[in-house]
């Protein structure tokens, strides 16, 4: 079959414990939209951040994250989760079938807290960015050795990737917290 009919479970695949990214369509195959699908595991979160020239969309397709898309009244450099805008808009829960488009220049982002994988369709404009990107980060993530923080920082700056809060990857926090929202006699019955 051809590259360009992709059936689930197909397409090429970059995976790490943050993530795992399979590409859809890609600017080699002449898409000037990059789409890919995320899972995204229990405990990630992207940290805020903003892009210049890209834009995205994202849609949740199984699960719920916790989404940010507006100019914060004040950006804190530590966490975005309290985040408010002018408007009162501040950070929701979504889950399937909700989306998030995010046009230049706004601050972004999204945390699984649950304790399950989210699956989503991700959309960049322009390709290839995006797909290089996800490659470098999978080949950083890859080595099994602590992340480089400013090989890191040097590779969003060549995919306009502006982080005002960190990334964070920590299932263990996300596993806490899901028990703790989990009524006692419910836990107990498991």
């Amino acid at each position: 079959m051809g590259d360009l009919i992709v059936l689930p479970g197909e397409g090429r695949k970059l995976v790490t414990a943050a993530q795992e990214v399979t590409f859809k369509a890609t600017g080699e195959l002449g898409s000037s939209v990059s789409i890919f699908e995320v899972v995204v595991p229990p405990g990630f979160d992207t940290g805020a951040h903003f892009h210049e020239n890209s834009q995205e969309f994202f849609f949740i397709l199984e699960g719920e994250l916790e989404l940010l898309a507006f100019e914060p009244t004040e950006r804190t450099e530590d966490d975005w989760l309290g985040w408010e805008s002018a408007d009162g808009d501040r950070v929701i829960r979504a889950g399937e079938g909700s989306s998030m488009f995010v046009p230049p220049h706004t601050p972004h982002a999204f945390r699984n807290a649950t304790d399950k994988p989210v699956r989503m369709l991700f959309q960049c404009f322009p390709s290839p960015e995006h797909e290089h990107y996800f490659e470098e980060i999978a080949e950083l993530w890859s080595t099994g050795r602590p992340v480089d923080a400013d090989a890191v920082e040097r590779m969003r700056s060549r995919y306009d990737v502006k982080q005002i809060t960190p990334m964070r990857f920590d299932p263990e926090a996300a596993e806490a917290a899901q028990a703790a929202q989990t009524p006692l006699a419910a836990r107990s019955a498991s």
